[in-house]
């Protein structure tokens, strides 16, 4: 009999030792709080109880169900599920989300009949009866002595009881659970910075008559630090207008920092030479090789060039960077490839050249960085053909909606950072030709 409790005992420490093991692999696969919450209530409605919930504070008084498990369905009963503490609630949950707990509750805990109720605990308890919950475990949430929320584990039926030795498996569960909460918080923090940095870094779109443009910036999804993509558009003394991207290799504070730089020397170099577009990015090659010459990174500079009624061209030239997309009207699409050279830190002595495209009336330019098209494990032929595509199904939108639209469905998981500059040619009277001259 002694020998029998012995692997009994070793059976039940093995198995909360897999429970254990199948949290943290559940915690550690995402960085979504919410994601991670709902993997682990699945876990724990299977494995140690019949139904399981996640409660989690948001501000004083307003508390979130972010989701909710019977074992049954092990699927999300309540997903998002708001309401508001009131301080007249002295239930479990209530007290447990004040830093009460973890609480060991019975039938006759979860079915309080004193009079005088708060509304919030009769709905609480009248979960508990529709469950048939016979047993109960509610525990905080904490992290850095802050109670984030609860975690509700209850047995139901003819189930046996949750038992003190749950208590500390569960108490064991919700300190992990809290960490990660806390560091999916802290991630986002971190990105939201990261992405105001980035942001800061970049240029407000100067206003040019009939000319209109728009212009964004999406991070990493799967990373919290500044990267080197950005965008550039402003007037020179003689009147045209540019168009600027650029790519700075890396993906670290020391390649924004690099991108600021750059993007500086390039404004400067633009409004005091004002020359065609080949020669400026070769100028700004020299300068990058004597300032930064541990440097790389790929760029296109175009001047807009046409009078206020037009007709426009484009005149540009690319240092290693994706050709723009030229999108007519009517939703015809080509890319310029036109003016294409060796990036930025590469070489000084290689010649560089421009190119000059005629630019319909009611079209649209786009420029942008790779982490639009590029995918792991496919072609990037395929990633152009793909912009191509959803391009030319916004042709007649807002620059607005354009690149808004692009980001929703080609960045909506990307690896990389996103910069994209767009801009959208008046109505005029005129029908220039759609040939490419090449200079």
């Amino acid at each position: 009999m002694e020998r029998y409790d012995v692997d009994q005992m070793l059976e039940l420490a093995l198995t909360r030792l897999r429970v254990l093991a199948d949290i943290n692999s559940a915690l550690a696969e995402t960085m979504d709080a919410r994601e991670g919450l709902r993997r682990v209530c699945k876990i724990l409605a299977r494995r140690v109880g019949d139904w399981c919930a996640f409660d989690v504070l948001a501000g004083d008084e307003e508390v979130h169900r972010i989701c909710a498990t019977r074992t049954e369905t092990a699927s999300t009963l309540l997903a998002e599920e708001r309401t508001t503490l009131p301080e007249t609630a002295t239930g479990p949950l209530a007290r447990v989300l004040r830093g009460a707990g973890p609480l060991l509750l019975t039938r006759t805990d979860l079915q309080n009949s004193a009079p005088h109720r708060d509304p919030w605990d009769i709905a609480e308890e009248l979960g508990y009866t529709r469950q048939d919950a016979v047993s109960a475990i509610i525990a905080p949430l904490w992290a850095r002595r802050e109670v984030l929320g609860a975690l509700t584990v209850t047995r139901c039926g003819d189930r046996p009881l949750l038992v003190a030795d749950d208590v500390r498996l569960i108490d064991d569960i919700v300190h992990r659970v809290g960490l990660a909460i806390d560091n999916a918080r802290l991630h986002r923090e971190t990105q939201h910075i990261a992405e105001r940095l980035q942001r800061s870094l970049l240029p407000p779109l100067p206003h040019v008559g009939a000319l209109t443009m728009a212009a964004r910036y999406a991070t990493s999804s799967s990373g919290a630090q500044v990267g080197g993509d950005w965008y550039d558009s402003f007037l020179l003394p003689n009147g045209d207008t540019t168009l600027i991207i650029g790519d700075v290799t890396g993906h670290d504070l020391q390649a924004a920092v690099t991108m600021s730089k750059l993007r500086n020397m390039l404004r400067g170099i633009a409004c005091d030479r004002q020359e065609p577009p080949h020669k400026i990015l070769q100028r700004l090659d020299v300068a990058q090789h004597a300032l930064y010459p541990a440097a790389t990174a790929t760029c296109l500079y175009a001047l807009i060039h046409g009078p206020e009624g037009g007709p426009w061209e484009l005149e540009h030239s690319s240092a290693g960077h994706p050709a723009p997309l030229l999108v007519t009207k009517d939703g015809d699409t080509r890319y310029l490839d036109g003016g294409h050279g060796h990036m930025l830190g590469a070489s000084t002595d290689l010649p560089r050249t421009s190119a000059t495209v005629p630019l319909p009336a009611q079209s649209t330019v786009l420029l942008y960085t790779d982490g639009l098209i590029e995918r792991r494990g496919e072609s990037i032929d395929r990633g152009f053909t793909r912009l191509r595509q959803h391009a030319a199904a916004l042709a007649r939108e807002s620059p607005d909606t354009f690149c808004a639209e692009l980001l929703t469905g080609l960045a909506s998981d990307n690896t990389d950072d996103v910069a994209l500059l767009a801009l959208r040619l008046p109505p005029d009277d005129h029908s220039p030709a759609t040939a490419s001259r090449e200079s």
